[in-house]
């Protein structure tokens, strides 16, 4: 599972050119915008998937959207602002789902929007996408406070607090069904827990 992952140091790094690309946009500088965005979106898109399946683009959009037009109100760095944007898909999402009254479903998360992009060898893409679609095909199956936790937390890339904002609960409890979500994988892919 682990080749799907960010590790914290890369995400540290991206956050830093976040926060820097974030107060240019705020000063009406586009390009700082879509640099903010490349950064963002293949997380945020990821996430999405996990929560309403087929329909994340459609919701990423009306997230962009509210995202572009309150930016000038958004007041953080780089991990700060990948919380506030996870919490305003997060709220789309759940509107959606509330038009179809129905449950986030689980659907497998495309290796394609996880990864930023950079230069990667077809053969290594394509063994990473085979096992990053496992391992998330995997996280659909856990109940969905901990498979909403594991995506904030590994495919985001947020810490316990910043999930735990966007969730509306105490960073203990997103730890714990993290924890346990992230148990339960271990168990199913046999590794000792």
């Amino acid at each position: 599972m682990g080749q799907g992952r960010r590790e914290p140091r890369r995400v540290q790094m991206y956050d830093a050119e976040l926060g820097d690309a974030v107060a240019r946009a705020q000063d009406g500088d586009e390009a700082a915008f879509a640099v903010a965005y490349r950064l963002v979106q293949p997380g945020l898109l990821g996430y999405l998937r996990g929560l309403v399946g087929d329909e994340a683009e459609d919701v990423a959009s009306e997230a962009w959207l509210e995202i572009s037009r309150d930016l000038g109100r958004f007041k953080g760095d780089g991990a700060g602002f990948r919380g506030w944007t996870a919490t305003i898909a997060r709220n789309r999402a759940l509107d959606l789902l509330r038009r179809r009254r129905t449950r986030p479903q689980g659907t497998a998360l495309e290796q394609d929007v996880l990864d930023l992009p950079g230069p990667h060898s077809t053969p290594d893409q394509a063994l990473e996408t085979l096992s990053t679609e496992y391992a998330l095909g995997l996280i659909a199956g856990l109940p969905r406070d901990q498979a909403e936790a594991v995506l904030l937390r590994v495919v985001v890339g947020l810490d316990a607090p910043a999930a735990a904002r966007v969730l509306g609960k105490r960073p203990g409890a997103v730890r714990t069904a993290a924890h346990r979500g992230l148990k339960r994988l271990a168990r199913q892919l046999g590794e000792p827990t």
